[in-house]
């Protein structure tokens, strides 16, 4: 059941199911998505959790309140915190997929305390995305070059903004939630679903992708200040320092083996720096595991507990390609906090 919730923040679009007594569980969708994405894993929850999917600003039918980038996801993770404060509950679990993943970590830096664990689904870098040259995320320009809004497909932006279902050109919004969200040939029973989720997407400079602006380094473009690609690039989004909190929340870091947006051998944010400037000689693979996997060690080292499940023959998206997989691991997870 979907209804409008109206926080001290802003008028957020949330669907629940379950009773309200028990145990919280916080679903947080990735970028170019929507709650519905998460309709069918909490449908498939047991009794017992109570099950919270919201909108994020920018997406579905949550107030579109715009998306300042420098605060590198900030706005939305405090969307989330004041939308926890609403609800009848003292701690959340909190699972993030993608971006939503970079959320919960921003989420982790601000309240730990209200976080009673994390899950963390093919999750956005603790460095953002693009822009970084090694594990521990050492940025490729000082000003986070080659990241954010001046690299997202034109095209790709042109058909979201007509609401192209087609299959037409290869940028169209279905081939690539058909080739990128999922390990093809797998397509989803619920794709027209899906795809409405992903035409839901508010576009603009405060949204996706955002503006940008002239970078004095290689590639010539750099993150703005405005927009969903520039709050989780490089210039603005740092969650490392993760590993320094108190308390520690215990997290679980699953991911799907064939994921082609979060991986550390190669990126469509890649091949578009490739395209447009025909060399990647500046501009290395970001090894996207090896930051996930370093900064979890980190926060291990620090007194935090975690662990690391991995779905074989999945792709960005395991809890909709492999849901009783997924359905378990989360589950055997929640049930040892």
């Amino acid at each position: 059941m979907a209804r409008t919730v109206r926080t001290s923040r802003i008028r957020l679009n949330v669907s629940f199911r379950g009773e309200s007594g028990d145990q919280a569980i916080l679903f947080i969708h990735g970028n170019l998505s929507s709650s519905v994405f998460w309709e069918r894993t909490m449908a498939a929850m047991p009794k017992g959790f109570f099950c919270i999917a919201p909108d994020l600003r920018g997406f579905g039918d949550t107030e579109p309140l715009k998306v300042d980038a420098t605060l590198g996801l900030n706005d939305m993770a405090q969307d989330m915190l004041a939308l926890m404060k609403s609800l009848p509950a003292d701690r959340f679990h909190i699972v993030g997929h993608s971006m939503g993943g970079g959320v919960v970590m921003k989420m982790l830096l601000l309240e730990p305390a209200l976080i009673a664990s994390a899950t963390l689904v093919n999750t956005l870098s603790p460095y953002g995305y693009s822009g970084s040259v090694d594990i521990y995320g050492t940025p490729c320009f000082p000003d986070g070059s080659p990241s954010g809004a001046g690299y997202a497909e034109s095209e790709l932006i042109s058909r979201l903004a007509c609401g192209d279902r087609s299959r037409e050109h290869l940028l169209s919004p279905r081939n690539l939630v058909e080739q990128l969200y999922f390990k093809p040939p797998f397509v989803p029973d619920n794709i027209d679903s899906l795809l409405n989720a992903v035409l839901s997407t508010r576009l603009g400079d405060d949204w996706y992708p955002g503006n940008t602006v002239k970078s004095a380094y290689w590639a010539g473009l750099a993150a703005g200040d405005r927009g969903i690609l520039n709050a989780f690039s490089r210039r603005y989004f740092d969650a490392s320092g993760i590993a320094n909190i108190h308390p520690k929340p215990p997290i679980l870091w699953l991911r799907g083996t064939d994921d082609l947006i979060i991986c550390d051998d190669g990126a469509p944010m890649h091949a578009r720096v490739r395209e447009l400037t025909d060399d990647s000689t500046h501009c290395p693979l970001q090894p996207m595991l090896g930051q996930i996997r370093c900064v979890l060690e980190t926060y291990r080292k620090e007194g935090g507990a975690f662990r690391e499940r991995i779905i074989q023959n999945a792709g960005h998206t395991p809890f909709i390609e492999k849901p009783d997989e997924f359905n378990r691991a989360l589950l055997d997870f929640l049930h040892s906090v």
